[in-house]
C-alpha cells in the first residue's frame, strides 16, 4: 500500500471515530445502524447459501448483483452527506495527482459498513451458483471484482455529479431520497410478488437473468455459474468484461477529479445573464390569467419547482397517486375506483397553503386588505393547483380504465374524481385559514414543534368534511349501479359531478375568504414557528 493510500484509509478512519465522538445519540445510531445492516447481510448470505443446488439459483443471484450495484450508483445523488469523503473538492488544495488520489480513494471507500454489507451479499450470490474447486476460485476473483465495479461506480457517479451534490438541486434531491425508497420499496414488492406466484417451474427472470450475466458487475456472479458449468471460457470472457468495467469506470472517475481539480466552480464565475432568465420567466407568466390571480398562480407554481419540501409533498403525491391505482390494477386486485385515490393525494396540497410561505406570509398579508383580496388570493392557489391535478388525475383514470378494460366506468370515476377534487379545495381553503401550522425548512419534519395537532386536525379532520361533501356523488353513483337500467345513465355522473366539484370549490373559497382576512396576524405567527 503506498504512503498516499495509507494516509487516505488513515483520515477515511479518523473522520468516523471523529463523527462518533460528537455525541452519544450519534454514537448509538452508528452502532444500531451498522448491527442491522451486518445482521441483514447475513440473513441475505445465509438464504443464498440456502439456494445452493436449486435450478433457478441463479436466477436469483445474477439479479440481486445487478440491483446491488444499481443501489451504489444512486446511493451517492441521494445521500450526499453519508460520506465526508465523497467530495474530492475537499481535496484539491493538496499537491495530489488524480491518479494515486484515485486509488487512495478507492482503498478508503472499501471502509465502511456498506463495503462489509455489500461483500456479505456479493459472496452470497456467488457461492449460491458455485459447484467444484474452479467455481469456488472463480468465485474469490468474482467477489472482489464486483466488489471493486460497485465502489468504483458509486465514487465516479459522485465526482461527476459534485457540483450538483453541494448545489440546491442537491439537497432537493435528499429530501426527495425518502420518496425514491418508498417507490423502489413498491417496486420491489410487486416483483417480489411475481416471482412467489412462479413457483418452481421455469422462472419469469430467467431471460433477464441471462442477459444480466453478461452487464457488469452480475457478469461476475455469472461467470461463477458458468465454471460450475463447466464453461470456462465463457467464464473468462465475463470476468474480462468485469474487469474492462472496472478500468473504464477508474478512467472515467479519473478524467473527472482532473476536471475537478482544475477548472472553476460557480463562485469564480460570473452570474448568468439575468435578461435570459428574465425571458424564461416571462414565458411562464404569458401562459396565466392577468392581474393578482396570475401573480398568485405563479408565485405557487414557483413554490413547487423551487421549495425543497413542497416539491418534496407534490411528487410524493404524484407518485403514490399513481403507484396505488396502477399497481394494483397490474396485480389484478384493483378497481376502477382506486383511481379516485389520485385526485385525494394530490388534492391534500391544498391544506395548509400559507404554511409554506414561513415567515415570508407577512409579504402576502400586506396585500390583503378586504375578503375580496384573500378570495383572489386564495383562488389563485386553487387555480395553481388545479393546473396540475386536473390532467394528472384524468391521466391516472383512463391508464387505471386502460389497464382493467373498464371502459363504460370512465365518465362515472373521472366525474367522482372531480366531485372529490373540489370538495378537497374547499375545505383546504377553510383549513388552511383556520389551522394554519409551520413547515420547518431546514431538516426532514413537516410540522413545527407543538403544532402536531393542529396538523392532524386540518388534514385529516378536512378529509372526512371533503368525504362527506361528496357523499350526494357517491350515492348516486351507488344507486345508478344498483338500480335497474342505470348502468345507461352513469355518464351523467361525469358533468354531475364536475358541476358539484366546481361549485364546492367556490363556496369553500368564499366562506374561508373573509376567515382569512380576520386572521391575518393569528395565521403569520402560526406559519412562522418553524
Amino acid at each position: 500500500m503506498s504512503r498516499t493510500t495509507a494516509t487516505v484509509v488513515r483520515l477515511k478512519l479518523s473522520l468516523l471515530r471523529g463523527g462518533l465522538r460528537q455525541s452519544s445519540g450519534r454514537r448509538s445510531a452508528f452502532v444500531a445502524s451498522a448491527a442491522v445492516a451486518l445482521l441483514f447481510g447475513l440473513l441475505q448470505l445465509l438464504g443464498l447459501l440456502a439456494l445452493r443446488g436449486h435450478a433457478n439459483a441463479g436466477t436469483v443471484a445474477v439479479p440481486a448483483t445487478a440491483v446491488l450495484a444499481l443501489g451504489w450508483a444512486v446511493m451517492p445523488l441521494f445521500f450526499p452527506s453519508g460520506d465526508e469523503t465523497l467530495d474530492p473538492t475537499r481535496l484539491v488544495m493538496l499537491p495530489l495527482r488524480p491518479r494515486p488520489l484515485v486509488r487512495a480513494l478507492l482503498a478508503a471507500s472499501l471502509v465502511g459498513i456498506g463495503p462489509v454489507f455489500t461483500l456479505l451479499v456479493l459472496a452470497g450470490c456467488a457461492l449460491s451458483v458455485a459447484h467444484g474447486g474452479g467455481a469456488l476460485a472463480v468465485a474469490v476473483v468474482a467477489v472482489a471484482l464486483a466488489l471493486l465495479v460497485c465502489v468504483a461506480l458509486a465514487r465516479a457517479v459522485a465526482a461527476a455529479n459534485v457540483r450538483l451534490l453541494t448545489s440546491r438541486r442537491g439537497r432537493d434531491l435528499a429530501v426527495l431520497s425518502g420518496l425514491v425508497i418508498a417507490v423502489g420499496a413498491q417496486l420491489v414488492n410487486f416483483g417480489a410478488q411475481r416471482i412467489g406466484s412462479a413457483g418452481l417451474g421455469p422462472h419469469p427472470l430467467r431471460p433477464a437473468a441471462d442477459v444480466l450475466s453478461w452487464v457488469p458487475p452480475a457478469a461476475a456472479v455469472g461467470a461463477v455459474r458458468a465454471a460450475s458449468e463447466g464453461s470456462y471460457a465463457a467464464a473468462g470472457a465475463r470476468l474480462l468484461v468485469t474487469a474492462a468495467a472496472l478500468a473504464l469506470l477508474v478512467v472515467l472517475w479519473e478524467r473527472s477529479l482532473t476536471r475537478l481539480m482544475t477548472s472553476p466552480d460557480g463562485s469564480t464565475l460570473q452570474a448568468a445573464d439575468t435578461r435570459a432568465r428574465d425571458r424564461s420567466a416571462g414565458g411562464l407568466a404569458r401562459l396565466l390569467p392577468g392581474g393578482r390571480t396570475g401573480t398568485v398562480m405563479e408565485r405557487a407554481l414557483r413554490y413547487v419547482w423551487r421549495d425543497p419540501k413542497t416539491k418534496a409533498a407534490w411528487v410524493t403525491s404524484l407518485a403514490i397517486g399513481l403507484i396505488v391505482p396502477v399497481f394494483n390494477a397490474v396485480q389484478g386486485t384493483g378497481s376502477i375506483y382506486f383511481a379516485c385515490f389520485a385526485a385525494g393525494m394530490l388534492g391534500i396540497q391544498m391544506y395548509n397553503q400559507f404554511g409554506q410561505d414561513t415567515s415570508a406570509f407577512w409579504m402576502v398579508a400586506l396585500t390583503v386588505s378586504s375578503p375580496r383580496d384573500a378570495y383572489d388570493e386564495l383562488r389563485g392557489r386553487a387555480l395553481a393547483l388545479l393546473a396540475i391535478t386536473l390532467p394528472y388525475a384524468a391521466l391516472v383514470t383512463v391508464v387505471t380504465t386502460a389497464l382493467l378494460g373498464d371502459w363504460p366506468r370512465l365518465p362515472e370515476v373521472l366525474g367522482l374524481s372531480l366531485a372529490l377534487l373540489g370538495a378537497m379545495l374547499a375545505t383546504g381553503a377553510w383549513t388552511s385559514a383556520r389551522f394554519p401550522y409551520s413547515i420547518p425548512q431546514e431538516g426532514h419534519k413537516n410540522v413545527a414543534p407543538g403544532q402536531a395537532g393542529l396538523a392532524w386536525i386540518s388534514i385529516f379532520g378536512g378529509m372526512v368534511a371533503a368525504a362527506l361533501l361528496c357523499s350526494p356523488v357517491i350515492t348516486a353513483a351507488i344507486w345508478l349501479n344498483v338500480s335497474a337500467g342505470g348502468d345507461a345513465w352513469t355518464w351523467t355522473l361525469l358533468p354531475a359531478g364536475a358541476a358539484y366539484g366546481a361549485a364546492l370549490t367556490w363556496a369553500g373559497l368564499r366562506l374561508a375568504a373573509p376567515r382569512t382576512a380576520a386572521r391575518l396576524p393569528e395565521i403569520l405567527a402560526a406559519v412562522s414557528k418553524g
